[in-house]
């Protein structure tokens, strides 16, 4: 196990402060946090799985140092490793990273600082000792209540699968027992999960309301949590699917999809802003009694808003989520209101860690 005190001496002992690399994976939402670093004056470096490098190299002016590898599982290799530590890297992790990477190579192998919560990001699969069900429960959160069982299943359901060979989670609906296990043998049929990873899915019940990502910043440097902004998924088939007439969709013979494809700006109504703020900061207070030292940085809470007007949260991001690629350049709606100017949160990152230098405590905010 990587312990935050290793990567603090390397920050400490190693690193030139002044001639940081902000690093990050080249997938996800990687174009928000170069352009976030470079807005703050750093130096960045783009780890590329090769056929996966154009969109980094055409936007060049964002990349100081592109390293292309056969895949992205590779930079956990000696020589990878090492020439990242030379450029003093800190390393963002996104979604991808933990996919493509591994939660055992992230936390035993990746002998980089991380800016973030490397032990947490584990906890967004909900299984095992660490995982954002406890942070929720001792956060008094409201969540879904689960099913540890398909018997079990008493009302409409929703179960998340990891989908096979894919960053996207494969989720189906249920209304019983058999429904749940017929449209589970559908899946595995057709190669979309496995029988492994169904048996690790969570079954949770289907909540019916408007989904909401509330997006925050947890900044160790002033000490406070900020709501930056809120973002909806696009997701692919299902959007189309429900943009038909009923008559159509109980015509055809389609599997449902929630591969995620883009995100758009969403608001709420001012008068709601108070639940946005006291959830979010309940969920940083619990994962630093849970988890110290706490979740560092950003972080969103999935929510469903239901007709009552009552927050539930159904999913949680321990680092910067994909749907903030939507504020790249123009920054996200309610960060004007901290600082001014609009920023993203890629460049929010940028100017904690240009901050933690300026304050003599960039080992600090790493993992």
């Amino acid at each position: 196990m990587i312990f935050p005190d290793e990567m603090r001496k390397i920050v400490r002992n190693e690193y030139d402060w002044n001639d940081i690399h902000i690093g990050v994976l080249g997938s996800h939402s990687a174009l928000d946090v170069l352009d976030g670093a470079k807005d703050e004056g750093f130096k960045t470096v783009v780890i590329c799985q090769k056929g996966r490098e154009l969109p980094y190299i055409r936007f060049k002016k964002l990349c100081d140092e592109i390293i292309i590898l056969d895949k992205f599982r590779d930079m956990i290799k000696p020589d990878v490793q090492e020439k990242l530590r030379k450029l003093n890297t800190i390393f963002v992790p996104n979604r991808s990273f933990s996919v493509y990477v591994g939660y055992d190579n992230i936390e035993n192998t990746f002998r980089i600082p991380i800016y973030g919560s490397r032990h947490l990001l584990r906890a967004e699969e909900r299984i095992g000792d660490i995982n954002y069900y406890k942070i929720l429960d001792a956060a008094g959160i409201r969540r879904p209540k689960t099913f540890s069982n398909p018997s079990e299943i008493d009302r409409p359901v929703i179960v998340k699968a990891m989908a096979t060979g894919s960053v996207e989670r494969a989720f189906f609906i249920a209304n019983d027992p058999n429904d749940y296990w017929s449209k589970a043998e559908e899946l595995i049929n057709k190669g979309i999960i496995t029988e492994k990873e169904l048996s690790e899915a969570s079954i949770e019940e289907l909540i019916i309301g408007v989904d909401f990502n509330f997006n925050y910043f947890y900044s160790v440097v002033r000490n406070d949590v900020e709501f930056h902004g809120i973002d909806r998924r696009l997701q692919t088939n299902i959007h189309g699917f429900v943009r038909l007439p009923a008559r159509i969709q109980l015509d055809l013979n389609i599997t449902l999809r929630n591969i995620e494809i883009g995100h758009m700006w969403a608001t709420i109504r001012e008068s709601q802003l108070v639940k946005v703020f006291k959830i979010g900061d309940a969920f940083v207070e619990a994962t630093r009694k849970l988890y110290p030292p706490g979740i560092i940085g950003p972080f969103t809470l999935q929510s469903i808003v239901t007709q009552d007007l009552e927050f539930i949260v159904v999913d949680v991001a321990m680092r910067i989520g994909g749907g903030t690629n939507i504020w790249a350049g123009i920054g996200s709606q309610y960060s004007k209101f901290y600082f001014g100017v609009p920023i993203s949160l890629g460049r929010r990152i940028a100017i904690e860690i240009k901050e933690a230098i300026e304050n003599d405590i960039l080992d600090k905010i790493i993992t």
